[in-house]
């Protein structure tokens, strides 16, 4: 989705979304702020910058049943289901999971999920993210 890249590098409207990828699986992690301007607006992006080109991931809402991950002009988009992510940030829903049939066989994984405060030391800034249920018993 390179147009939605240029807008996001252009406008200086990125956020710090977290991606995790390890093999065939993809994490997003969203604060409180990042999930509302992705309701409210139909998606969030970020950037990431290398010497010779740039790295994007984007989550996007989209007229589709189930999550469902693009890569192409160096970008990945996460596609969300119009109909999940219009209300996602004012349910207690954590989030989303899919498996993705690939055309050469193989299965992507996907999540998306809100960002939770963790539990264990950490010098992140995490005063946007969610409270974590967790830490009431504890």
């Amino acid at each position: 989705m390179p147009s939605l890249f240029m807008f996001l590098l252009s406008s200086g409207k990125l956020k710090k979304m977290k991606i995790r990828i390890k093999g065939n699986t993809i994490r997003f992690r969203l604060t409180q702020p990042e999930v509302k301007t992705f309701c409210a607006k139909g998606h969030i992006g970020e950037i990431t910058q290398f010497e010779s080109r740039s790295f994007a991931y984007n989550v996007a809402q989209d007229d589709i049943d189930q999550l469902v991950a693009i890569f192409e002009s160096d970008t990945i988009t996460l596609k969300v289901p119009k109909e999940f992510a219009e209300h996602w940030d004012g349910n207690d829903v954590v989030g989303l999971e899919q498996e993705q049939q690939l055309s050469n066989g193989s299965i992507l994984s996907l999540l998306l999920e809100k960002d939770f405060a963790c539990l264990d030391k950490t010098n992140e800034d995490q005063s946007e993210n969610y409270p974590n249920p967790k830490a009431d018993h504890c």
